[in-house]
């Protein structure tokens, strides 16, 4: 168990990627807490299933909503991976000044102040995992806002491993491609899916835990010399 001895905290951990990422760390041996905007019965279910678990809501629409998240964490904390985003397929012509803000809230200003606030908590030769996606670099209809606020995230990450790398702290980004999750069904018709899949050199959807082992990968101490890149599991989606 790699992490023994760890404390990680996740955000967006109730479901899909998120709540795999909290179960890998959690398999690995460390003291996961994990945030979650408003699904408190999903929240509840990964509290059961994986002991030692802790939840705590965190709306990142809000940014005042830091200090409760870290509250959990003020005693000391080794890996922060921020995961929580929301993304609202809309066209740039009915974008409004309120979704901008909206999202970019979210996705890029929240984890930053995370990062901010995890900084003093890290030891030397912590981790930060920032979760992007590969529509940063495979621009897709709609998805401006959601692609714009991923690459500031990580852009970010860039530029935080310089900052935080003197005390041997690493900052990276996993980028997943289309990930299987119950968000996704929702949202795509199964034969969007299926071309996805057809298209992906493995022949297949990524799977939540996929991503989680990549996360799991650079919280570890094997990922030690690893800072400031961009992993991009997406299966080969693109090569």
């Amino acid at each position: 168990m790699t992490l023994n001895g760890k404390t990680a905290l996740v955000t967006g951990g109730s479901r899909g990627i998120g709540e795999a990422i909290v179960r890998r760390l959690a398999r690995d041996g460390a003291r996961v807490v994990f945030g979650y905007r408003a699904d408190e019965a999903a929240a509840k279910a990964v509290m059961r299933d994986v002991p030692g678990t802790q939840a705590i809501r965190a709306d990142q629409e809000d940014p005042g909503n830091i200090e409760a998240l870290f509250e959990p964490v003020a005693d000391g904390l080794d890996i922060l991976v921020n995961n929580a985003a929301i993304n609202p397929p809309t066209p740039i012509r009915d974008i409004t000044p309120e979704l901008f803000d909206q999202v970019m809230t979210v996705n890029a200003k929240f984890p930053l102040l995370a990062m901010r606030r995890a900084e003093p908590l890290l030891p030397d030769g912590g981790r930060v995992i920032n979760i992007s996606t590969l529509n940063t670099v495979l621009p897709v209809p709609g998805l401006a806002l959601y692609s714009a606020s991923k690459a500031a995230l990580e852009q970010v990450t860039a530029v935080a491993a310089r900052e935080f790398g003197a005390r041997g702290i690493t900052v990276n980004t996993v980028s997943p491609g289309t990930t299987d999750t119950t968000l996704l069904r929702e949202t795509n018709p199964p034969e969007a899916l299926e071309q996805t899949a057809a298209l992906t050199a493995l022949g297949r959807l990524g799977a939540p835990a996929d991503i989680a082992d990549v996360v799991a990968f650079l919280a570890g101490p094997d990922a030690r010399w690893i800072t400031g890149q961009n992993i991009r599991a997406t299966g080969g989606l693109l090569l």
